[in-house]
Protein backbone atom coordinates (compact mmCIF):
# COMPACT_ATOMS: atom_id res chain seq x y z
CA UNK A 1 0.00 0.00 0.00
CA UNK A 2 1.37 3.48 -1.00
CA UNK A 3 0.83 6.22 1.79
CA UNK A 4 0.97 9.72 1.51
CA UNK A 5 3.69 11.52 1.30
CA UNK A 6 5.43 13.46 4.23
CA UNK A 7 4.23 16.61 4.32
CA UNK A 8 6.83 19.35 3.78
CA UNK A 9 7.24 21.63 7.16
CA UNK A 10 6.79 25.23 5.69
CA UNK A 11 8.35 28.78 7.47
CA UNK A 12 4.57 30.46 8.61
CA UNK A 13 4.44 33.83 7.73
CA UNK A 14 3.96 36.18 10.80
CA UNK A 15 3.84 39.77 10.91
CA UNK A 16 5.65 41.81 13.53
CA UNK A 17 3.29 43.32 16.19
CA UNK A 18 3.81 46.63 14.62
CA UNK A 19 2.55 45.13 11.26
CA UNK A 20 -0.49 43.68 13.29
CA UNK A 21 -1.04 47.56 14.81
CA UNK A 22 -1.38 48.59 10.92
CA UNK A 23 -3.47 45.62 10.01
CA UNK A 24 -6.00 46.23 13.01
CA UNK A 25 -5.97 49.79 12.89
CA UNK A 26 -7.45 49.74 9.43
CA UNK A 27 -9.96 47.51 10.17
CA UNK A 28 -13.53 48.17 11.29
CA UNK A 29 -16.57 46.39 12.61
CA UNK A 30 -17.43 43.01 13.33
CA UNK A 31 -14.30 41.68 11.20
CA UNK A 32 -12.12 44.10 12.98
CA UNK A 33 -13.32 42.32 15.99
CA UNK A 34 -13.08 39.35 14.79
CA UNK A 35 -9.39 39.99 13.73
CA UNK A 36 -8.61 41.09 17.31
CA UNK A 37 -10.01 38.10 18.67
CA UNK A 38 -7.95 35.21 16.33
CA UNK A 39 -4.94 37.77 17.32
CA UNK A 40 -5.85 37.71 20.85
CA UNK A 41 -6.61 33.96 21.42
CA UNK A 42 -4.73 31.87 18.43
CA UNK A 43 -7.90 30.65 17.31
CA UNK A 44 -8.42 29.29 13.58
CA UNK A 45 -11.03 31.04 11.72
CA UNK A 46 -13.57 28.33 11.67
CA UNK A 47 -12.98 28.69 15.55
CA UNK A 48 -14.24 32.29 16.18
CA UNK A 49 -16.94 31.95 13.28
CA UNK A 50 -18.42 28.99 15.04
CA UNK A 51 -18.55 30.50 18.25
CA UNK A 52 -21.45 30.07 20.46
CA UNK A 53 -22.75 32.73 23.11
CA UNK A 54 -22.67 30.02 25.86
CA UNK A 55 -18.97 29.01 25.61
CA UNK A 56 -17.57 33.23 26.04
CA UNK A 57 -17.07 33.31 30.07
CA UNK A 58 -16.59 36.71 30.92
CA UNK A 59 -16.25 36.13 34.15
CA UNK A 60 -13.27 33.79 34.31
CA UNK A 61 -11.94 35.50 31.30
CA UNK A 62 -11.84 32.60 29.00
CA UNK A 63 -13.48 31.22 25.42
CA UNK A 64 -14.18 27.31 25.21
CA UNK A 65 -13.35 26.45 21.43
CA UNK A 66 -15.32 23.17 21.22
CA UNK A 67 -14.90 20.67 18.38
CA UNK A 68 -11.72 22.10 17.05
CA UNK A 69 -8.82 20.37 14.96
CA UNK A 70 -9.63 16.42 15.73
CA UNK A 71 -12.40 17.31 17.29
CA UNK A 72 -11.27 18.07 20.77
CA UNK A 73 -12.11 20.90 22.60
CA UNK A 74 -9.74 23.56 24.83
CA UNK A 75 -10.08 26.58 26.58
CA UNK A 76 -7.86 30.07 25.76
CA UNK A 77 -7.66 33.35 27.32
CA UNK A 78 -10.20 35.62 26.90
CA UNK A 79 -8.48 39.32 26.08
CA UNK A 80 -9.11 41.85 28.81
CA UNK A 81 -9.35 44.34 25.73
CA UNK A 82 -11.75 42.66 23.97
CA UNK A 83 -14.20 42.09 26.97
CA UNK A 84 -16.43 45.29 26.09
CA UNK A 85 -16.64 45.09 22.34
CA UNK A 86 -17.60 41.77 22.78
CA UNK A 87 -20.54 42.42 24.83
CA UNK A 88 -21.48 44.83 22.51
CA UNK A 89 -21.02 42.41 19.73
CA UNK A 90 -23.50 40.24 22.00
CA UNK A 91 -25.59 42.41 22.25
CA UNK A 92 -26.21 42.66 18.32
CA UNK A 93 -26.95 39.21 18.25
CA UNK A 94 -29.08 38.93 20.92
CA UNK A 95 -31.12 41.09 18.69
CA UNK A 96 -30.96 39.43 15.43
CA UNK A 97 -32.29 36.10 17.88
CA UNK A 98 -34.94 37.93 19.59
CA UNK A 99 -35.78 38.93 16.23
CA UNK A 100 -35.63 35.20 14.51
CA UNK A 101 -37.49 34.07 17.43
CA UNK A 102 -40.51 36.66 16.91
CA UNK A 103 -40.28 35.57 12.90
CA UNK A 104 -40.57 31.75 13.98
CA UNK A 105 -37.28 31.19 11.80
CA UNK A 106 -35.56 28.05 12.46
CA UNK A 107 -32.67 27.83 15.28
CA UNK A 108 -29.43 27.69 14.31
CA UNK A 109 -27.87 24.39 13.26
CA UNK A 110 -26.65 22.13 15.80
CA UNK A 111 -23.48 18.75 15.83
CA UNK A 112 -25.57 16.40 14.74
CA UNK A 113 -25.77 14.06 18.09
CA UNK A 114 -26.97 17.00 20.04
CA UNK A 115 -29.44 18.28 17.20
CA UNK A 116 -31.34 14.77 17.36
CA UNK A 117 -30.62 14.43 20.80
CA UNK A 118 -32.30 17.88 21.78
CA UNK A 119 -34.10 19.16 18.48
CA UNK A 120 -35.36 22.42 19.96
CA UNK A 121 -31.67 23.31 21.42
CA UNK A 122 -30.77 25.42 17.50
CA UNK A 123 -33.55 27.83 18.72
CA UNK A 124 -31.97 29.01 22.54
CA UNK A 125 -30.14 32.01 23.30
CA UNK A 126 -26.79 29.57 24.50
CA UNK A 127 -26.60 28.24 21.20
CA UNK A 128 -26.72 31.28 19.04
CA UNK A 129 -23.24 32.73 17.22
CA UNK A 130 -21.49 34.87 18.70
CA UNK A 131 -21.11 36.97 14.72
CA UNK A 132 -23.75 35.35 13.40
CA UNK A 133 -24.26 36.29 9.59
CA UNK A 134 -27.02 39.39 8.68
CA UNK A 135 -29.29 37.38 6.69
CA UNK A 136 -30.73 33.80 6.71
CA UNK A 137 -29.64 31.20 4.00
CA UNK A 138 -30.51 27.66 3.27
CA UNK A 139 -28.32 24.60 4.80
CA UNK A 140 -26.86 22.99 2.21
CA UNK A 141 -26.96 19.40 4.09
CA UNK A 142 -30.90 19.86 5.03
CA UNK A 143 -31.90 22.69 2.79
CA UNK A 144 -33.36 24.23 6.21
CA UNK A 145 -33.53 28.06 6.03
CA UNK A 146 -32.06 29.41 8.91
CA UNK A 147 -29.09 31.72 10.64
CA UNK A 148 -25.98 30.54 9.83
CA UNK A 149 -22.79 32.47 10.97
CA UNK A 150 -20.73 35.13 9.24
CA UNK A 151 -19.32 33.36 6.23
CA UNK A 152 -15.53 32.96 5.95
CA UNK A 153 -15.25 34.71 2.91
CA UNK A 154 -16.23 38.11 4.62
CA UNK A 155 -13.41 37.81 7.01
CA UNK A 156 -10.91 36.59 4.36
CA UNK A 157 -12.00 39.83 1.83
CA UNK A 158 -11.74 41.95 4.31
CA UNK A 159 -8.38 40.91 5.67
CA UNK A 160 -7.20 40.96 2.11
CA UNK A 161 -7.94 44.70 2.00
CA UNK A 162 -6.57 45.61 5.45
CA UNK A 163 -3.17 43.83 4.01
CA UNK A 164 -3.38 46.18 1.20
CA UNK A 165 -4.54 49.39 3.22
CA UNK A 166 -1.82 48.77 5.81
CA UNK A 167 0.61 48.35 3.15
CA UNK A 168 2.30 45.05 4.37
CA UNK A 169 3.73 43.30 1.39
CA UNK A 170 4.24 39.64 2.91
CA UNK A 171 2.18 36.78 1.64
CA UNK A 172 -0.37 37.02 4.45
CA UNK A 173 -4.11 35.70 5.28
CA UNK A 174 -6.44 35.23 8.35
CA UNK A 175 -4.48 32.38 9.33
CA UNK A 176 -1.33 34.55 9.34
CA UNK A 177 -2.88 36.02 12.66
CA UNK A 178 -2.77 32.78 14.30
CA UNK A 179 0.99 32.59 13.58
CA UNK A 180 1.61 36.09 15.14
CA UNK A 181 -0.21 35.19 17.78
CA UNK A 182 1.84 31.86 18.55
CA UNK A 183 5.65 34.06 17.51
CA UNK A 184 4.54 36.82 19.46
CA UNK A 185 3.48 34.54 22.94
CA UNK A 186 6.49 32.62 22.51
CA UNK A 187 8.42 36.02 22.54
CA UNK A 188 7.02 37.25 25.67
CA UNK A 189 7.84 34.35 27.27
CA UNK A 190 5.26 31.89 27.24
CA UNK A 191 6.49 28.39 27.76
CA UNK A 192 5.88 26.22 24.62
CA UNK A 193 3.96 23.26 25.94
CA UNK A 194 1.20 26.48 27.12
CA UNK A 195 1.39 27.83 23.31
CA UNK A 196 1.02 24.20 22.17
CA UNK A 197 -2.10 23.60 24.27
CA UNK A 198 -3.90 27.08 23.73
CA UNK A 199 -3.38 26.54 19.73
CA UNK A 200 -4.71 22.88 19.88
CA UNK A 201 -2.03 21.03 18.80
CA UNK A 202 -1.67 17.35 19.34
CA UNK A 203 2.27 17.45 18.88
CA UNK A 204 4.55 19.79 20.32
CA UNK A 205 6.87 19.37 17.77
CA UNK A 206 4.00 20.97 15.44
CA UNK A 207 4.52 24.25 17.59
CA UNK A 208 8.04 24.17 17.60
CA UNK A 209 8.38 25.92 13.80
CA UNK A 210 7.33 29.27 15.78
CA UNK A 211 10.35 28.45 17.81
CA UNK A 212 12.77 28.37 14.77
CA UNK A 213 11.39 31.34 13.19
CA UNK A 214 12.20 33.46 16.88
CA UNK A 215 15.76 31.72 16.69
CA UNK A 216 16.63 33.17 13.57
CA UNK A 217 15.82 36.35 14.78
CA UNK A 218 17.10 36.42 18.44
CA UNK A 219 20.49 34.84 16.38
CA UNK A 220 23.80 35.53 17.61
CA UNK A 221 24.85 34.74 14.26
CA UNK A 222 26.59 37.81 12.28
CA UNK A 223 26.06 37.80 8.52
CA UNK A 224 29.50 38.19 7.26
CA UNK A 225 28.61 40.99 5.10
CA UNK A 226 27.53 43.04 8.20
CA UNK A 227 31.48 42.12 9.47
CA UNK A 228 32.87 43.23 6.38
CA UNK A 229 31.17 46.73 6.10
CA UNK A 230 32.05 46.71 10.23
CA UNK A 231 35.44 46.86 9.01
CA UNK A 232 35.24 49.63 5.97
Amino acid sequence: QIGRPAAKPRVPTVLSQGEVGRLLHVMEGETALLARLLYGTGMRLTEGLRLRVKDVDFERRVIIVRAGKGDKDRLVMLPQSLCTSLKQQIARAHALWVADRNAGNNGVDLPDALGRKYPRAGESWAWFWVFPASTLSTDPRSSVIRRHHMHEKRMQRAMQAAIQAAQIHKQASVHTLRHSFATHALQSGTDIRTVQSLLGHADVATTMIYTHVLALQSSSVVSPLDTLCARA
